[in-house]
């Protein structure tokens, strides 16, 4: 049986690479694409062990970049997961979040138009839903996004749906929810929460949070977020179709602020500020339609991803951790 051929896009990021080791678990050949603007290239230490990874170093939204990789690879999908991926700072650079968030996808959908590839995995966001108060949220609920960057990913959303009513294309829309992780970069201001708690408590130093620390996310681990993006890209699905990537379990983040308080006790008291532009206070995702149509549930335990995150920042947070992850997980 040949192999599927993916080309990833953001390869080098968080998401992206996971993906790409994801897809090479399952015999794919991958060929991954990162101007490594964000993306780290020790990410991908793992994938440059095999035979069947390839990357290369490019700004997909150069006039050619994108075409010139169809035409070398001949992909059978694309998984799109380059772009801005800060809420905030697409706030403060409205212009470099259209570049990378919605004109980047009409690139990727024209290369992939015009070289007979057949399907494009996305990656939206939760952020497409706005501050919606019917929680779980489902596929079914208008978008009603509140931030520049919710609305780029829906703008990105109704585009390749276009492309796939017009030319018979193969569109999976996943909008992820709040994702978490090894290979989450600390140190930008724009990262994770959990990622950033991490990083500041390692080092002694106080959390900033945003808001009184009462708002819920619906955390989900990067290895299933991974695993979702895998099966949009190379299993029969029925296309267009939007599906959110998310556990169904929302979390307060002062819940998740108390297990790091408890694995450095001697830290100091967070900070407190006022909420930032364009983020909502309330989310949770229904993963029922991943479950009907790609076949996904998301399967890590949040403890155990937690804990996962937590060992890789360091040892000192590794044994404390445990009993406190298991009064949340």
């Amino acid at each position: 049986m040949k192999s599927p051929r993916i080309l990833v896009t953001g390869a080098a990021g968080f998401v992206g690479s996971h993906t790409v080791d994801q897809l090479l678990s399952r015999g794919c050949r991958v060929m991954g694409v990162d101007d490594l603007s964000t993306g780290r290239l020790i990410n991908l230490r793992n994938a440059t062990n095999s035979p069947r990874f390839r990357f290369v170093r490019a700004d997909i939204t150069g006039p050619s970049t994108l075409k010139d990789l169809c035409e070398s690879f001949r992909p059978d999908a694309i998984i799109h997961l380059a772009g801005l991926v800060s809420v905030v700072r697409a706030q403060e650079e409205p212009g470099l979040n259209y570049r990378l968030n919605v004109h980047s996808t009409q690139l990727v959908a024209e290369a992939a138009r015009s070289h007979g590839v057949k399907r494009i995995v996305f990656a939206s966001s939760a952020a497409v839903y706005g501050d919606h108060p019917d929680l779980p949220l489902a596929e079914s609920i208008f978008p009603q996004p509140i931030s520049l960057y919710g609305t780029a990913k829906r703008a990105s959303e109704e585009l390749l749906q276009g492309y796939a009513t017009a030319y018979g294309m193969e569109t999976v829309c996943l909008r992820y929810f709040n994702i978490f992780g090894p290979r989450q970069d600390p140190r930008s201001p724009y990262s994770g929460v959990i990622s950033i708690f991490a990083e500041k408590y390692s080092a002694g130093e106080p959390v900033t949070v945003f808001g009184d620390g009462g708002q819920t996310r619906d955390f989900i681990s990067v290895f299933d977020v991974a695993r979702a993006n895998a099966i949009a890209a190379t299993r029969p699905v029925a296309t267009p179709t939007i599906c959110n990537i998310c556990t169904g379990q929302p979390r307060r983040l002062l819940s998740i602020l108390d297990v790091f308080r408890s694995t450095h006790p001697e830290a100091p008291e967070p900070n407190f500020a006022e909420p930032r532009a364009g983020e909502i206070r309330h989310s949770a995702g229904n993963p029922e339609r991943a479950l009907e149509r790609l076949g996904f549930r998301a399967e890590v335990d949040f403890a155990a991803g937690l804990r996962a995150f937590i060992e890789e920042t360091g040892p000192a947070t590794r044994d404390s951790a445990h009993a406190e992850l298991v009064a949340i997980g």
